[in-house]
This record gives structure tokens, C-alpha cells and sequence, in this order.
């Protein structure tokens, strides 16, 4: 039944071989710009790469400022810490994400409130987060407050689900009426850009992951975006350990975080970085191919950038019927060389958050049991 399906990718990325979901691609300065920081032993924490790829980072994005970190779970946790999140506040989110994302919120001892998605982004719903507030909020001297948990509310995390944005501009203007930080949790969408815009760069912190199946990668690695350069310096000064420039003396002000990327992986990203906007294009590419070859099967749908927005397609997607078709697809495609998966099992079914407050998650519920990723390495054979 999905043979055509299998031969198409297979084609497609001119291979007989296993077709990885997601593989990295090195055709820069990668070994030229590594092999510099062992030749200067600079391959800590301290070298020039870690310099440039911030600066890269923010000049691409268009953040003032940009502060890297060893993944994007570590910038996910700093970036609550630095708006104020704190133990046992309550943040709202979504269930259709990767761990990352309540893990982080969990270290700080915060809460996770899971919100529903909107089909059309596979992101945070700003209508599902005003109904909720609506319900559930009330506000006392500029806070909001769960009135029936009594706990703050202190944050909003939306996930741009695989390099999809959301509708950052109605999530912004409810986050301001409600008193409610907006940290936005861009891991996957390095290259996404809503209404002109990049990801990452609405809320007072956005989190970006350079992990080994994404767009560009420093092998592990993350970066936080700043539109305030006085939050940003405080931010590289606990994420390297709080420690008070002297040039001997050990002293540190705060809680420091050892959250600091080494050059080595700075380097490898300012190779990345180099060809961001190739890779980028060549992925924008192939999920047009996806989307034209989808059309003519009627039980299948590609999934194709929101309104407004301008996608990287990290991961593509195809909605199934239902579980049993979804199922049928995964099991066939992976024993025919063809590297399938379904999205995530939702935060809210495991063990951890299982007794997290949701709003019924009606569309969360109805996507996980249709989404199917398929493969999306940027095709040097295009």
C-alpha cells in the first residue's frame, strides 16, 4: 500500500540505503575552523568561535544579543530563571513537545499547565490560552494568579513544532494583558520566521537547540536570544559559573551554571552558520516535492508552513487518518529502508506530569494519533 511512499523518498534522496530521519551535513569550514582551536589548544570554553557564532547568531535572528549554552535544554532552564520563574509557579504550555521543554520548567521546581494546539501550527493555541485564563486566572497587583491552585503564573512557553511558528503575535498581546512572561522554546526552528520576524525573538528570551539532528548543529549546543543586552550579560555570567572577572582571584556573586559551550562546538557552528541559509533552502525544497507528491493520495496530508510564516521544515510531517493508518505507515516504511517516526508521546500521559493540569488537549490528542515525521536531511543531490 505504501510502496510508492518508499520508493518516492528513496529516489528522492538518490539512495538504495537506509534513509535516515534526520542526519547532519559538514561540506564547510567544519575541520578547517576545529582544526584551529586544537592548534591553539583553545578548545574550553574561552576562544574567539565562541565570540563569532553569538554574534553570527544574533546578526542572522536579528536578537541584540545572544549567549550560548551546552544545549537547548540548559537555555530553556536559564531563560525561566531569567524572567523570574520560580518554585512552584505554574507555566503554561504545551503537551505536544519534546521533554525538553517540562524537563526544564521542572528543574526549577515550577509547574507545567498544559494547553492545546492549534491544528494549523501544531503549536501552542493563543484561543485555547485565553479560554483557560478567562477560567482559570485573576489578577492582583500586576500578578496572575491560578485562583484555584493559588499558585502564579509567571510563564508562557510556546514550541515552534518541528521549525513551525505560532502565532507569536496574539501570544504576546494575551501574555501582556495577563502579567505572563513569554519564553519562547525555538529549539527547532533556527531559519523560521513569523510575519518577517525570526523565532526566538518576541519574548524577553527565546531558546534555541544546535543538538545533532537539527538544522545546523554544534554536535550539542544551545543559544539564548536576547532583545535586552543587560539580561544578556547577566545571563553569560551565570551561565559560566558566576564568576567575577580577575585574572586570578576565584570569586563568584551568585548560583552559577556550568552551561558554557566549548570553542570546539563554536567552531563547528560557525561553519554551520555559514551555510544556514543553503541548507534552509534546499529543506524548503524538498518538502515542496513532499507536498506536490502527497496531493494526489486522499488518506494522507502534508503538512505545509502556517499562514504568515516562513518554515525551515526541520522535520517534515504527513497527517494519517487515524492511529491504525498511522501505525500501518510507521510499521511499513520502517521495515522498507525508509526512517519514519510518530511525534512524541505527549507530556501530559508520562509518569512525571501525568497529574499536571490540561484543558483536555482535544487537538493535541487528535494530532498525535495521525502526525508521522519522515525524512528531512538537507539533500546534497538535489
Amino acid at each position: 500500500m505504501y510502496s510508492d511512499i518508499t520508493s518516492f523518498i528513496h529516489q528522492l534522496y538518490k539512495s538504495d540505503e537506509f534513509i535516515p530521519l534526520h542526519a547532519p551535513l559538514f561540506i564547510g569550514n567544519e575541520k578547517k575552523y576545529m582544526n584551529e582551536c586544537i592548534d591553539t589548544t583553545f578548545v574550553s570554553s574561552v576562544g574567539k568561535f565562541v565570540d563569532r557564532f553569538e554574534e553570527m547568531v544574533a546578526d542572522y535572528t536579528g536578537a541584540a544579543k545572544a549567549v550560548v549554552c551546552v544545549s537547548g535544554t540548559n537555555a530553556l532552564h536559564m531563560a525561566m530563571m531569567l524572567v523570574g520563574v520560580e518554585r512552584d509557579d505554574e507555566v503554561l504550555t504545551q503537551a505536544l513537545t519534546f521533554i525538553a521543554t517540562c524537563n526544564a520548567i521542572s528543574y526549577i521546581g515550577a509547574h507545567p499547565v498544559f494547553i492545546d494546539v492549534d491544528k494549523e501550527t501544531l503549536g501552542l493555541s493563543p484561543a485555547a490560552v485565553r479560554r483557560w485564563l478567562e477560567k482559570n486566572a485573576e489578577i492582583k497587583k500586576d500578578v496572575c494568579y491560578n485562583k484555584h491552585t493559588g499558585r502564579r503564573v509567571k510563564a508562557c512557553i510556546p514550541m515552534h513544532t518541528f521549525g513551525h511558528p505560532v502565532k507569536l503575535d496574539e501570544l504576546v498581546s494575551i501574555c501582556d494583558e495577563y502579567h505572563i512572561e513569554l519564553v519562547e522554546d525555538a529549539a527547532e526552528s533556527i531559519g523560521s520566521f513569523y510575519k518577517g520576524k525570526h523565532t526566538g525573538t518576541f519574548g524577553k528570551v527565546g531558546a534555541i537547540s544546535f543538538n545533532g539532528n537539527k538544522t545546523i548543529t554544534t554536535g550539542g549546543g544551545g543559544m539564548l536570544l536576547f532583545q535586552d543586552e543587560e539580561l544578556s550579560k547577566f545571563a553569560k555570567h551565570l551561565t559560566t559559573q558566576a564568576k567575577v572577572p580577575h585574572r586570578w582571584e576565584f570569586v563568584h556573586d551568585h548560583v552559577g551554571y556550568n552551561y558554557r559551550m566549548p570553542n570546539i562546538n563554536a567552531a563547528l557552528g560557525c561553519a554551520q552558520m555559514e551555510n544556514l541559509d543553503r541548507y534552509v533552502e534546499n529543506k524548503r525544497e524538498t518538502a515542496q516535492k513532499y507536498k506536490e507528491f502527497f496531493s494526489i493520495h486522499s488518506d494522507i496530508t502534508f503538512f505545509t508552513e502556517p499562514t504568515d510564516c516562513y518554515s525551515n521544515y526541520w522535520l517534515n510531517a504527513v497527517l494519517l487518518k487515524d492511529r491504525h493508518a498511522q501505525q500501518e505507515f510507521l510499521q511499513y516504511t520502517n521495515d522498507h529502508g525508509v526512517m519514519t517516526r510518530p511525534v512524541w508521546q505527549l507530556m501530559s500521559r508520562l509518569e512525571m506530569f501525568k497529574g499536571c493540569e490540561t484543558d483536555g488537549l482535544e487537538n493535541t490528542i487528535w494530532l498525535e494519533e495521525r502526525i508521522v515525521n519522515i525524512p528531512s536531511s538537507v539533500r546534497l543531490n538535489r
